[in-house]
């Protein structure tokens, strides 16, 4: 008894040491991660509450360290996402090692839970946005801001704003020919013509404009923008058109004009350049900015691969690009990929296919702000349909195409380095 008694008072001091000493938790996104998606959620929980993370880019697949908390532990176990205790000196073996300047990691430190947005309309729509379903699923809040909003000035309240598959040229997403009977669409035309009229506008496409001016000036005053399939796109090809209409009758009441070709203005853009419009209002198609109609690729074969960039030189990209996993299953969308000819020079290329000639996911600065585009739909879906049903991902918890959204929600929480020279 005495023998036991002795055994048991070892073991119990044993984890009193065990647990003085642990002074970090490590969140591995490597493969030995059980739910890479929710991590970023747990990430987001302690900025929210006034914690620090380390991320530790290139360390095990871009793993997350923060101080060990009880409470920290106890929301991993609940959300069922992998961790390890660490010791100190773990902990000091791991930033050694990060820090080295031979080997391709840095750690950057996340500080404050950025403000998110997701612009959105408020009436439900027969399709489903990647974002709103991951950060839903990865428990990160966020608010729904739509054009009234915008409009309104709302934008500096956040740091970061998605863009829902939006169609910012005020063509419905030239879902005309095939849905323009359905009661979805009928009821949204009215809407959207609704709002404008209530803000002053004679036109949605007047209207849309505005937002997406808006939303440029967000970015340019120091806003995160992140933007996905026909949102990006239509973006930059609404901003070049300001000063003509692409619009035909049947979208806002007249015809488009005809030399609106020769007017587009690529100063406005983002991300795009000497990009050819599609004017026929029956096709699903905005500009050769997007592949999709021309793409020869079989599904079997749909992957883009992810650059490695310098952890230590190239911090932003490869914030952006962390992940287990570096070459991603392509999906398609309205805008399943960019036509590599018509991105500007200065963007920097983080996604591409190579021997498609196209470009997958792109960042960018604007300003005093930095914006990523990512083509396709949803990273799980390879051809999401309108009216299929949303994305479960409880069957897609480690998913490299959805890491890469949550990679840009993180991001804005990141301490600004000094630029090396």
């Amino acid at each position: 008894m005495m023998h036991r008694l002795k055994y048991l008072l070892l073991f119990a001091l044993t984890l009193i040491t065990i647990t003085t000493k642990a002074a970090s938790l490590l969140m591995p996104m490597d493969e030995v991660q059980k739910n890479h998606l929710k991590a970023y959620g747990i990430a987001f929980w302690v900025l929210k509450n006034d914690g620090e993370v380390d991320w530790l880019l290139n360390y095990r697949g871009g793993s997350f360290m923060t101080k060990y908390d009880k409470k920290l532990e106890d929301e991993c176990k609940i959300r069922g996402v992998s961790y390890e205790v660490v010791a100190d000196a773990k902990v000091a073996e791991i930033v050694t090692q990060v820090g080295d300047p031979s080997v391709n990691m840095d750690l950057v430190k996340l500080q404050k839970s950025p403000r998110i947005a997701v612009y959105s309309p408020k009436n439900k729509m027969p399709w489903d946005d990647a974002v709103t379903l991951v950060l839903k699923y990865a428990e990160i809040p966020f608010d729904l801001v739509y054009d009234e909003e915008v409009i309104r000035g709302d934008l500096p309240k956040y740091d970061w704003l998605h863009m829902h598959h939006e169609d910012f040229t005020g063509q419905y997403s030239k879902f005309f020919a095939g849905y323009s009977m359905a009661q979805w669409y009928i009821d949204d035309k009215k809407a959207q013509e609704a709002m404008a009229k209530k803000l002053g506008f004679s036109k949605v496409s007047k209207m849309k404009l505005a937002v997406a001016q808006s939303i440029r000036e967000f970015t340019s005053g120091g806003g995160f923008l992140f933007a996905m399939c026909s949102g990006a796109e239509t973006f930059d090809v609404a901003l070049s058109a300001q000063n003509t209409d692409i619009c035909e009758n049947m979208f806002d009441g007249d015809p488009a004009d005809r030399g609106a070709q020769s007017k587009l203005d690529f100063t406005q853009t983002f991300a795009f350049q000497n990009f050819a419009l599609d004017l026929n209002p029956f096709t699903h198609r905005f500009s050769d900015i997007d592949v999709t109609a021309t793409r020869v690729v079989e599904r079997t074969e749909d992957f883009f691969t992810l650059f490695d960039f310098s952890a230590k030189w190239d911090v932003v990209p490869s914030m952006l690009t962390q992940n287990h996993d570096k070459v991603i299953k392509g999906f398609m969308g309205l805008t399943t990929a960019f036509n590599k000819n018509a991105v500007k020079p200065g963007v920097t290329i983080m996604g591409e296919m190579k021997t498609a000639n196209e470009v997958r996911y792109i960042h960018g600065e604007y300003g005093k702000g930095q914006w990523t585009f990512y083509s396709g739909h949803d990273p799980e879906d390879y051809q999401h349909a309108v009216s299929d049903p949303p994305t479960d991902l409880n069957l897609h918890p480690n998913s490299p195409g959805y890491r890469l959204i949550l990679n840009n929600v993180l991001f804005p929480a990141a301490k600004k380095k000094k630029q090396k020279t």
